[in-house]
């Protein structure tokens, strides 16, 4: 599926989870996938423990992610020579 396409699945509405980015039809942060595939759960696992997303869902929320991290700044520590 195609990255815009993807992007579509996520919806922002300030009435819902207080504004915060959300997979379309559904109250799920994408925060929350993120941080779900961060800790290491494959989509696989992610899937089961939400059965009523997809895996487009699933990579919609990464590509959301990819897009904020090309215009927004994350402080991350420097890495400091041994």
């Amino acid at each position: 599926m195609e990255r815009d396409k993807l992007l579509e699945r996520i919806s922002i509405d300030p009435r819902v989870c207080f504004g915060k980015p959300c997979i379309r039809g559904h109250r799920i942060w994408v925060s929350l996938v993120l941080d779900l595939l961060a800790a290491g759960l494959s989509v696989e696992e992610v899937l089961e423990e939400y059965p009523q997303l997809t895996r487009e869902d699933v990579l919609a929320c990464v590509a959301y992610g990819a897009e904020m991290s090309r215009e927004r700044f994350v402080d991350v520590p420097l890495e400091r020579p041994a």
